[in-house]
Parts: C-alpha cells; structure tokens; sequence
C-alpha cells in the first residue's frame, strides 16, 4: 500500500531525516515513535508532500507519489492534526464537508455523510453542526477534525499526534473511541505519537525513530524482546513491565500453559463477556485475575482449554526474554 525508500529531508546542512524505509501493508497502522526531534512529523509530511524530501522515493498503490500533483495526493489521503487544523470561520459542518466539496460530491451527500460520521464520533449533529469550533471543548474540536479526514472514506489516514493536545482523561476516552470506529477497520494509518502506551495500544508495527534514522520496526513485542540495539533496549525504562503485559496476548504463551483436562468448548472469543479469549492481553487478565480475587482462569483456543495463573504470566515473560 506504502512504500518509502531511502527518504531524507535537509534543512539547510541539517539533516531531519536520513535515508529511512519502510512499507505499510493495507489495513495495517503504523506507529511513529520516538522522541522530539527525532524526524517522526517530518516524515510523515514528506508522504503527503506538505514537506518535500531532499531524496528519497515514495510509492502509494505502487504508483510514484512524487509524481503527482500535490493537491490531487493530499486530496486522496485524510490527515488529522495535532492541534486539529480547524478552520475557526467555518461551521462544523462546513469543517467536515470541505474535501467532498473539493471533489464535487452533491450537497446531499455531503450533508448525508457529514451526518454520518457526527453520529459515528458521538457528536449530535443538530446540535454541533451549526457551531464554530471555538465553541467545542478540545475533545470535540478532535473528533470533528477526525471526521473531516475521513469525510471522502480515503484509503489512507495520517495522524499527526492526533491526541497530544487533550488533557489525559479525554486523551483516554477517545483513543477507545478510536479503536473502536468502524470506519477504520479497512484503512491505512501512519500515526506520529510519542506517547508508548498510546503506540503499543493503537499500532499493529511500531517505527522506532532516533535523530533521524530508524532503530527498529516490528510489531510491539519484538521491540520489547529482541531490541535491535541498545537504545531500542534502553528506550522503554521503566515503563516495561507494563508494555510486556500489554503487548503479549494470551496465544503467545500458549506453549508455556498447562492442559485443563475436562474443560469444555465455549470460551474463545469471548472477551469482554466475562471469560478470558486467547486474543486478551495478559495485562488485562492479570487485572481480572487481582480484581475477581481468583487463583486462575480457563482460556479456550480451537479444542483445547488452558489454565493460567499469575505465576504463569510472570514465568512466561521471563522465558521470553531469556530466548
């Protein structure tokens, strides 16, 4: 879906950015982390061309990005600013629809769409459509500046710190929001965040970015248990604990698990329903495990049920990082 290859980006003898690659397949989000100053923005402007690079090639459904005219690519691509990009003399409405209008949609459809997405991102349209951003709270200017991205269904999203500017509470609330929105499901995103919790909790791979220059890139766990370098090791601190409980599910220490013999089908899948699935996190069912005050749980995956106990948490992670 994207390709970027050897992209580098001069200002003057300062390089922001030097010779960075990576492809993101369709339907997958990519994280750009890293800390200030290490070329995440940068990078992430070149592919839209609100930066141009010093060298580098870009490729976008196998079609040279570079190539285009810049207005006809950034009109294919949503992109949601940090500080929402709201236009303060537009209405929310005319906020939302401004790219459909671009593109000559009917204004029954802008209408119908811009409808849509309101009631989607938990804005009533009759009443915010009509208003001016400077009469929203930061957390509904985001989620307008969200559905103006998404206002022509563009295959690609970029995320400029999307929720950097909201308080934490709001910060929390809405990143929910956002993995539970069905209108990402089948979309490509690159999102820049420096926020780590927020990367292993929204990206299927992370790009770890320092001074310009990728460190390392693979999904969250590879990151935590086989660092490519010393900064790669060293970058997490003491969040990492809780990264490792939040990135392994309970399928990646299937092997390490113990047969329950006699249990039934019924269980996989069925997270959030009360019963641990495979696919839940081991940070979530360690907090069922301390908050229901239970010893162990029983896991379900095809025909075979497993028990897990605190202790088998702990001792997995342990051996994952000894191999």
């Amino acid at each position: 879906m994207i390709v970027v290859k050897g992209l580098s980006k001069y200002f003057q003898q300062t390089a922001a950015v030097q010779k960075i690659s990576f492809e993101v397949k369709k339907g997958e989000t990519l994280i750009l982390l890293g800390t200030s100053g290490s070329g995440k923005t940068t990078t992430l402007r070149m592919i839209n061309r609100l930066v141009e690079p010093s060298s580098g090639e870009i490729f976008i459904n196998a079609q040279n990005a570079l190539a285009l005219p810049a207005e006809e690519l950034r009109r294919s691509i949503g992109y949601v600013l940090q500080n929402n990009g709201l236009f303060p003399h537009y209405t929310v409405a005319e906020n939302i629809g401004i790219v459909p209008q671009l593109l000559g949609w009917e204004k029954t459809r802008i209408k119908a769409r811009t409808r849509e997405l309101m009631l989607k991102l938990h804005l009533d349209p009759d009443g915010h459509a009509q208003r001016y951003p400077a009469e929203l709270s930061g957390g509904q200017q985001q989620r307008v500046g969200l559905a103006r991205a998404l206002a022509s269904n563009p295959p690609i999203l970029l995320m400029d710190e999307p929720f950097g500017s909201l308080d934490p509470v709001t910060r929390t609330r809405i990143r929910k929001e956002f993995i539970g929105l069905d209108e990402l499901n089948q979309k490509t995103i690159i999102m820049v965040t420096h926020d780590i919790e927020e990367a292993f909790e929204l990206g299927d791979r992370i790009c770890l970015l320092d001074r310009g220059q990728v460190q390392q890139i693979g999904r969250p766990a590879e990151l935590l248990f086989k660092p490519a370098n010393d900064f790669v090791r060293d970058f997490f601190g003491i969040e990492r604990l809780l990264l490792e409980m939040k990135a392994l599910r309970v399928k990646d220490i299937w092997g390490n698990l113990v047969p329950t013999p006699g249990k039934g089908l019924g269980y996989e899948g069925a997270s959030g329903a009360g019963k641990p699935g495979p696919t839940d996190s081991l940070w979530t069912l360690m907090q069922s495990l301390t908050a229901g005050d239970v010893q162990s749980a029983t896991v379900q995956m095809g025909n075979e049920a497993k028990t897990i106990t605190l202790q088998d948490i702990f001792k997995a992670i342990k051996q994952l990082k000894e191999n």
